[in-house]
């Protein structure tokens, strides 16, 4: 019989808890708000995700790892495709969200609410010359 440890659902779903910041714990110390995996009726592993203020501090941390720099660092055009990347992902719904990536990019609240006006105009002239 396979262990849950080495179960192919945990290997299978590893890279996305690992994405989103989450953790697994096995179902028996599941709490209300885990998510309890199973397979062929059997509860594998739960799910528990973390809080929205943590998940935009790991998808900072992941941004840098793939800029291979810190966000500070990044150049103007990069800092902005990271504004974008962030308000896709909702980044800037959760309490603090504006201040703490203006923080992580080294830059002022103003600036980060710019990057997001810039996109909307953008996305405003593309809807208009698109109809």
């Amino acid at each position: 019989m396979t262990e849950p440890s080495d179960h192919p659902l945990l290997a299978a779903v590893k890279p996305l808890v690992d994405a989103m910041g989450a953790e697994t714990v096995p179902p028996g110390l599941a709490e209300p708000d885990d998510v309890v995996l199973s397979w062929e009726g059997r509860e594998i592993v739960a799910v528990r995700l973390p809080q929205l203020s943590e998940s935009l501090d790991h998808i900072l941390v992941a941004l840098e790892r793939r800029h291979g720099m810190p966000l500070s660092e990044l150049d103007r055009k990069a800092k902005q495709s990271v504004v974008r990347s962030l308000e896709a992902r909702g980044a800037f719904s959760v309490r603090h969200g504006v201040e703490t990536v203006a923080s992580a990019l080294g830059v002022s609240r103003f600036t980060v609410y710019n990057y997001i006006n810039s996109q909307e105009e953008k996305r405003a002239t593309k809807r208009r010359d698109d109809a």
